[in-house]
């Protein structure tokens, strides 16, 4: 006995009367899932393109921040103006031209030779480089040492006289001497007439600050801060006590040792002599802040 058959019926087919004729393939309405089908593909299709066409695009560049300008760099303050500036220097009496630095030499040694006299010049100072060996010099005295090779001035006569021995040893009271001609100079000076020959020469001085290492700054507030640290230079006792390490001889006292270079000039003159040239250093400052 044969199995019966099973017949799949479309519903839309079995709707279709008996009688009615068949559509064709061609001839078939389409559902209204095909439709719906058909709708998806497109509205994919499209969202796809615009994906695409998206992808494809450059980012717009970013405007690149605009660098930010270098820091300005502080300008010194300038402490202590020129006399000039405040208006209170004495005119110089040979203003002439200044020569360049290189070539200053002869008309420093004319000026010095006005100021000192021709023959305290020529034993007291050093003929060349007088513009630098007076900058350089004015820079160091604040500081732990002054190099030789820089000093306007010639040194005093002789070695350092001491007395006694070993830890008992002091400067000598006769050390004093040995500065007398440079105390006598410096208590001659006419603190006006001074000023008004270094305002003239001024530039030069400031140039050759300038080059020694300082673009931004001020000579004038470097020569009044050795002024003034130089002024600071403690009253030494009558006698002072004095140790030898090696060659050179320090102060026994680690206060008098620490000292800056100018303190410690003067504090090797004696304490008559350092007074006269602090009288004649705080005549001359007052004239350099008029």
């Amino acid at each position: 006995m044969e199995p019966p058959v099973e017949h799949r019926i479309d519903p839309e087919i079995a709707e279709t009367p008996v009688d009615s004729p068949r559509p064709s393939a061609r001839t078939r309405p389409r559902g209204r899932g095909a439709f719906v089908w058909v709708l998806v593909v497109f509205m994919l299709g499209c969202i796809g393109a615009v994906i695409v066409f998206w992808l494809k695009q450059e980012p717009a560049p970013v405007p690149a921040a605009a660098p930010a300008p270098p820091p300005v760099a502080a300008v010194p303050e300038i402490r202590h103006p020129m006399p000039e500036a405040q208006g209170g220097a004495e005119p110089y009496k040979d203003a002439r031209p200044l020569p360049a630095l290189a070539v200053s030499d002869a008309a420093m040694q004319n000026t010095l030779a006005d100021l000192f006299g021709a023959a305290t010049f020529d034993k007291i100072f050093y003929p060349d480089q007088i513009v630098h060996r007076f900058v350089a010099t004015i820079d160091n005295l604040p500081r732990k040492n002054v190099p030789s090779r820089y000093m306007p001035v010639k040194p005093a006569q002789g070695p350092l006289i001491t007395v006694g021995r070993d830890d008992s040893m002091s400067i000598s009271a006769n050390n004093a001497a040995r500065y007398a001609s440079y105390v006598r100079v410096a208590e001659g000076i006419d603190a006006k007439k001074a000023v008004a020959t270094y305002v003239y020469f001024y530039p030069l001085m400031q140039e050759d600050y300038r080059n020694l290492g300082y673009p931004k700054g001020y000579f004038n507030d470097r020569l009044i801060e050795a002024i003034d640290d130089m002024l600071a230079a403690p009253e030494t006792p009558s006698t002072v006590a004095l140790v030898q390490p090696k060659v050179l001889y320090q102060y026994a006292d680690p206060d008098f040792e620490a000292r800056s270079a100018g303190q410690k000039i003067m504090m090797r003159m004696g304490s008559e002599n350092a007074a006269k040239v602090k009288a004649k250093l705080r005549e001359i400052r007052r004239e350099l802040v008029k």
